[in-house]
């Protein structure tokens, strides 16, 4: 099959840090082929040094997309995100090139090959939390009156004491922007008729860590620290969704003055790896794919192996 013209989409995986975006730029360079970040924090204009943007020079010469597309005062979803990307993938093969998704958001894979799941839509602790303590607070009558401007749809269809559903569906429009219901009815229709191939990365645990380490401490030393100050005084509010990735929100606090900016950096890394091991936690169930263990190399160092293996595999 052709890749040019076929519905397979290489699509390199795996967790953060672990060299996804050194292992895409030689495979766009060797392939003549265009990136489609998969990433849901660098869509955001201004969030550049904590979402580790590639730099201008090298989006001048391999064109990426899906990167500062939109204002961080704005809701970006799933559904956004399938849109946009099929309309890229549309124009890269219009002009004959390749497009190659790249990033480690496992929720905009899954989105654009199988549909969403309404199971396996955002969650955030947090939110949960908050809602589930007014619903124990005596605040029921007002949650469920929330859910019927939000989703009158699913209104209809749970039960009135049904707190837990409750909850679940407004969590949903709070994290999406959109009512259960839509979400419902979009894993139907828009299931994209792309198929996936997967190269995963991935690396042992200590390995990994130590990189994550490593970026962390390059990251503030590079202005990460005022990135996020410069954030705060352009009005962003510290409680929008595009603020509260790891790294932002631990700066945040450290210029409330909650944080010291050793413990900033220690909270960032931390919860970077633990979002790097709810990623792999994902991507191990991603199939077709195949995984490349880069702990004692360099992710591109097998790359004319890697380049020869997947055009055997597409008989390109």
């Amino acid at each position: 099959m052709n890749m040019r013209s076929g519905n397979y989409l290489l699509s390199i995986i795996g967790p953060t840090a672990v060299g996804k975006t050194a292992l895409s730029l030689k495979l766009a360079e060797a392939l003549d082929a265009e990136i489609i970040s998969v990433d849901s924090r660098q869509v955001y204009k201004y969030l550049d040094i904590g979402t580790d943007k590639v730099s201008e020079e090298i989006r001048s010469r391999i064109p990426h997309h899906l990167i500062d597309v939109v204002d961080p005062k704005e809701v970006f979803s799933a559904a956004t995100f399938v849109e946009m990307t099929l309309k890229v993938i549309k124009d890269i093969r219009q002009r004959g090139k390749i497009p190659i998704l790249v990033g480690g958001t496992p929720f905009y894979y899954s989105a654009l090959f199988d549909g969403i799941l309404t199971e396996s839509l955002p969650k955030d602790e947090k939110v949960r939390k908050e809602l589930e303590l007014l619903w124990n607070q005596g605040c029921k009558e007002e949650l469920r009156e929330r859910l019927k401007r939000v989703d009158p749809k699913i209104y209809d269809k749970v039960h009135p004491n049904d707190g837990r559903r409750i909850i679940r569906f407004i969590e949903v429009f709070i994290l999406t922007g959109k009512p259960m219901s839509w979400w419902s009815s979009f894993a139907k229709k828009q299931k994209s008729h792309f198929r996936p191939l997967y190269l995963g990365l991935y690396r042992n645990r200590q390995a990994l860590y130590r990189a994550i380490e490593e970026r962390v401490e390059k990251q503030f030393s590079e202005g990460f620290v005022e990135e996020v100050g410069r954030l705060l005084s352009m009005g962003y509010d510290e409680k929008l969704p595009a603020m509260q990735g790891f790294g932002y929100k631990e700066l945040v606090l450290f210029h409330r003055g909650v944080l010291s900016l050793d413990e900033a950096k220690q909270g960032d890394i931390k919860a970077t790896k633990a979002f790097a091991r709810r990623q792999m936690t994902w991507f191990r169930r991603f199939s077709p794919s195949l995984w490349y263990d880069v702990t004692d190399r360099v992710p591109y160092q097998d790359i004319r192996q890697v380049v020869e293996r997947w055009r055997t595999i597409l008989n390109w």
